[in-house]
Formats: C-alpha cells, structure tokens, sequence
C-alpha cells in the first residue's frame, strides 16, 4: 500500500490536474517516445501493402527465427492490412509499423506527392525511418532464410547481391542499411527530381546509390545472399555447385510460393510449368506455412489468406478447397501468371471455344452490302512511262 501510495504522489507531481487514467497514458507516449530515439541495436526488415503479402512476411519471419537470428524483426504495413492480419504479424515481429503510400499530413511525403507512380517506392523508403535501429537488412517478403545470416550487419550502407538481368545493378530484395532522417529525405528529394528509370524502388535505388557498381566492392553481396529463384534453372550448373551455401531465397515473379497449387493431402506443392528445379525450395516455404502460418489465418482476412484459411491440411480437397483452387488461378491470371501446360494449356483452352461455339445462338445473316465502287473510284490519270535505267560509269 506504502508502494502505491508513493507512486501516486510522484505521478501527482508530474501531471497535476489529470486523471489517473490520463497519467498513465501519458507515461505510456513518453515512454514510446523513448524507446523510439533509443538504438535497439539491428533488425531486420520487411514490407507488406496487403494480406497476402503479409503472408510472404509470415514466413519469413518464422524462416529467420528457425534459423535462431538474434535480432529484432520489423515489418512496414499499409493501410490495406487487416486488423485480424495485423495481430498475426505482431506475435511475431518485434515492430509492427504501420506507413501510408501518399499522406498528405506527412510532411515527408509532400516532396513526392506530384509523382504518385513512385508510391509504392516510397513506402519502401519507410525503412530509413526505423531510427532506433542503429543498422538494419531490409528483406522482400517473397523471400526466404534457410541459413542464419546474422553476419550480414557487420556490412556497411548500401551493400546488396547483384541483379542476375543487369549485373552492373544491385538487387533491392536484399539490402544493408542505416537508417537515418536525413538519408530518408536525400532519397525522397532525389525520387521528386529525378524519378526512377524503371518505376519502381530498384531503379530509384540503383540512381542513388549510383557508385555502388565500382566504389567499394565490399558492398557487394555475394549471391547467396540474395539468389533469385530464376537462377536455379538459367545457371543450373553452378545451383548444383553453390546452391548448398545459399542463405537467403528471393522468389521472383512467377514463382511466389503461396500462387503455387499445394496438394493439402500429400503436403506436397507443385511448382510452375518447366519450373520443377524449384519444387525443393517451394516446399519449404509451405511446409513453414503449414507448421507455423497456416493455423493462424482466419477467414475474416483478405485475399488470399482468407482463401488459404479455409484449407484441410491432411485431408483430400473439397468442393470449397476447390474454389479455392479457382480463385489462386484468377489471381495467377491477373497477374500473368498462366498454367500454359496444365488447365490453361491450348488444347483445353481450344476445347472451351468449341464448345461455347457449339452452343451459341445462330448467326444472323450478314447486312445486304452496298457497292462503293462510285464513290472510291478515282478519275483516270495518264499512264506513266517507267523511266529508263541509267548505268553508271565506274570513273
């Protein structure tokens, strides 16, 4: 009771004139405030603009945490997270960030908000604003850790792997960085003056840090840190030579893991056409989302992870597994992701034409077509003489 009593006097002589629950409240902002301008030491972070991706990051995480990293785990999300997704990402993210693509109220963002494509490069760029971290790895959520890679915060601004289409680039899925206000605004000033050559946060990236190509080869990743999917089939020799030492997976385009079909009875996830290389390293990321993801979901979520919370694991499809199924397709369609071997191969897609022809209603007979001839034909004009070939004289 002494206890209480003498907290109360000291909270009485630090907010006089409130109410107790005011006083604590207003203990809790300040001490927010504190621990925001105070280094926890290195994170690593991630993005997510929606439910789906949040499922990437979902993975992610639990990928990082199996490998038994020592350091915090931070996730940027949009607007478009659900409430229910969020609370998923914050048991498991030490800092669950919330950023707006274009905030009017933000300050920060004024400088850009007259180049609206370079919007969602701009919610990237949020992670230079992760000031209580003294250095952090940014990492896609399309991405994977399969071995621990905690040595890369012993690297410097801006290290990066190359990109596997322009060598002389670096690829921004994986990239070492110190946030920092000032490199914030340096970026999102040089993103309203010169934009980025292809649209998007890589090549906004690759302009600014522009020597990264020759400066300082130290802050080149090698490529383990960062090996597209892609590379497991265009280089397959040196996969079969190095691919036992990669650390981190970047799932690009096609080949996002949770866009893949996964049979809930054998546990088993088929890659894309032509892409069976890759059937290992999709497995992984679901037998991950089966063990530590999947139980979490909720129908009430958005996308994609409320169609995959709706799934039997173990058990044979349903008819609403089956919908599911639909639904990952359309999804696929849409982004151009198209079974061009399997059920949306020629062949099928030709049999569905006939027989939608074979069903339509008869043709109306053509309208009586009117002679033009009148009106187009041109009035005789004298016939031209060819003119004579004329050989030149070699002088």
């Amino acid at each position: 009771m002494e206890l209480s009593n003498w907290r109360q006097n000291i909270l009485d002589l630090i907010f006089p004139h409130t109410s107790r629950s005011e006083r604590y409240n207003n203990c809790y902002r300040s001490s927010v405030r504190r621990r925001e301008t105070i280094c926890f030491g290195f994170a690593w972070v991630t993005l997510a603009t929606n439910d789906s991706y949040s499922l990437g990051a979902l993975v992610l995480a639990h990928s990082l945490k199996r490998v038994g990293t020592q350091h915090d785990l931070a996730v940027l999300i949009t607007p478009g997270v659900t409430e229910s997704m969020r609370e998923k990402l914050a048991s498991v993210f030490n800092l669950v960030r919330e950023v707006n693509v274009l905030d009017s109220k933000d300050e920060a963002n004024l400088a850009v908000l007259q180049r609206p494509e370079l919007g969602i490069t701009f919610t990237k760029l949020h992670c230079w604003r992760l000031t209580q971290y003294e250095k952090c790895v940014f990492i896609d959520a399309d991405a994977l850790v399969v071995r621990n890679c905690d040595e890369l915060f012993e690297r410097e601004e801006l290290s990066a792997a190359p990109d596997v289409g322009w060598p002389d680039c670096f690829n921004s899925g994986v990239f070492v960085f110190k946030p920092s206000q000032q490199t914030f605004a340096s970026i999102t000033s040089f993103a309203a003056s010169q934009g980025s050559f292809d649209g998007a946060d890589q090549g906004l990236l690759n302009m600014y840090f522009s020597d990264w190509a020759h400066k300082d080869m130290s802050k080149h990743l090698p490529f383990i840190y960062n090996m597209c999917s892609t590379a497991t089939y265009s280089y397959a020799p040196a996969f079969k030579q190095y691919g036992e030492n990669v650390r981190i997976i970047h799932f690009i385009g096609a080949t996002k893991p949770w866009l893949q079909y996964f049979d809930t009875l054998t546990g088993i996830v088929q890659p894309p056409p032509g892409c069976n290389h890759l059937q290992p390293l999709l497995q992984v990321w679901w037998n991950i989302f089966c063990d530590d993801v999947h139980r979490q979901l909720t129908d009430v979520m958005g996308g994609l992870a409320g169609a995959l919370s709706k799934l039997t694991l173990g058990e044979s499809r349903s008819d609403e597994q089956k919908a599911i199924e639909d639904h990952m397709r359309k999804q696929n369609w849409e982004q151009g992701h198209i079974d061009f071997m399997g059920r949306d191969s020629f062949d099928n897609i030709l049999k569905k034409i006939n027989e939608t022809l074979a069903s339509a209603p008869p043709r109306l007979p053509p309208p009586v077509e009117r002679s033009l001839t009148p009106v187009l034909r041109k009035p005789n004009s004298p016939k031209k003489v060819p003119a004579k070939a004329v050989r030149w004289k070699q002088l």
